[in-house]
């Protein structure tokens, strides 16, 4: 399984695992830490004392800790053990995110941006991240790192270096992470926009603590996938775990936005960006419906092929649509899969629908830092 490079805090193996126990709890004292991770207590008591001293971990008050003793103090992810970035460009700009060490999103902004150049695209970073730590009150030294999610497939079996789609024809095939992160003066993750969308939907509430592997579908300008497998991010032999897009062909009918985009202008309708869809679900439902009917026929053994080879614990559907559509879309495909196997008697993941939506790129960017502290080895 492939590793997210360069931890920001280097931490051994127990102390990730106590991370990530608190992760998919939320809270926990270190009695439960414990018991669930198999450690006695004596060395619960080292490991959580390292990780309130690096300020990754802090602690609540509760009743029974007054009445028990501090064993049963309730642990739980400092946010202020470090801030991580993500960015990512668009056509005419490029959308930032910056997020705590719990994950929580502090600082969501896009600024217009068209260049073809990373390194532009790095120096226009710099400048906003300088006027947002002003805004803001964040102190440069506490920044992990920023991830920042490109639109194409990794080259080489190297993951900073991309094949990419012609608005950025800068970065085809260069070494993204050190020009970037020479720029930045930080360590630079450079992942897939829909590997980082999956990372970001695993760390939503409701799925990590729930499920250690799931399967994304996101459906942006074009169509892609990701997978978390035993709560990591599985990449594949070549970085390019996912690359479902290679299902459907660019000279025909996709299950992306650009193609929706398509349909609508066949439509009579003038319309250049998706965010632009919303407006029309009203007026234009019977051609949205239409082209979600025939998406969900497309995606179908896309999902079927995932749950064959993966057997993941749930497939979430995300992306640049309209929530309702996404939403549209997981229903859809989750009714074809309870149809298709009735008499399956193996549990199958659910299909839902992403809450996010289009923010999952920015803010699974922005993860990649913090999951590396967690999870990298």
């Amino acid at each position: 399984m492939s590793r997210l490079r360069r931890p920001p805090i280097p931490l051994n193996e127990p102390q990730r695992r106590v991370l990530m126990q608190l992760r998919i709890e939320g809270t926990a004292s270190r009695t439960r830490l414990a018991q669930v991770l198999g450690m006695n207590g004596a060395t619960m008591t080292r490991l959580t004392q390292s990780l309130l001293a690096l300020g990754l971990v802090e602690e609540g008050e509760s009743a029974e800790a007054v009445q028990r003793g501090r064993p049963m103090v309730p642990l739980t992810i400092s946010g202020q053990g470090g801030w991580a970035i993500g960015a990512t460009p668009h056509p005419g700009w490029l959308e930032l995110a910056l997020v705590d060490f719990r994950g929580r999103p502090l600082v969501h902004d896009a600024t217009p941006f068209d260049s073809p150049d990373p390194r532009v695209f790095a120096h226009a970073v710099a400048a906003r991240l300088q006027a947002l730590a002003a805004a803001h009150g964040f102190m440069r030294g506490k920044f992990l790192g920023m991830g920042v999610a490109v639109p194409g497939y990794a080259l080489h079996g190297q993951r900073d270096r991309r094949a990419v789609v012609d608005r950025v024809a800068g970065w085809d095939d260069v070494p993204l992470a050190d020009i970037i992160g020479d720029v930045l003066g930080m360590p630079v993750w450079i992942e897939n926009d829909a590997s980082v969308a999956a990372l970001a939907e695993f760390y939503q509430d409701g799925v990590i603590g729930r499920y250690r592997s799931v399967l994304t579908l996101f459906l942006g300008h074009g169509i892609g996938g990701g997978l978390i497998a035993e709560r990591d991010l599985f990449l594949g032999e070549h970085g390019n775990a996912g690359e479902v897009g290679r299902l459907f062909p660019g000279d025909g009918e996709r299950p992306s936005g650009i193609d929706l985009l398509r349909t609508l202008r066949a439509a009579g309708v003038a319309i250049d960006s998706l965010a632009d869809v919303d407006a029309l679900l009203g007026s234009h439902h019977v051609v949205i419906d239409r082209w979600c009917d025939r998406v969900i026929e497309q995606l179908e053994q896309a999902v079927l092929s995932g749950i064959v080879w993966l057997d993941p614990g749930a497939i979430i559907v995300s992306g640049a649509l309209p929530l309702p559509l996404l939403d549209r879309i997981a229903a859809g495909l989750e009714s074809l899969n309870r149809r298709r196997d009735g008499k399956y008697r193996a549990p199958l993941p659910p299909v839902r629908a992403s809450t996010i939506g289009s923010t999952a790129v920015v803010i699974g960017a922005a993860m990649i830092p913090i999951h590396a502290v967690t999870a990298a080895v």
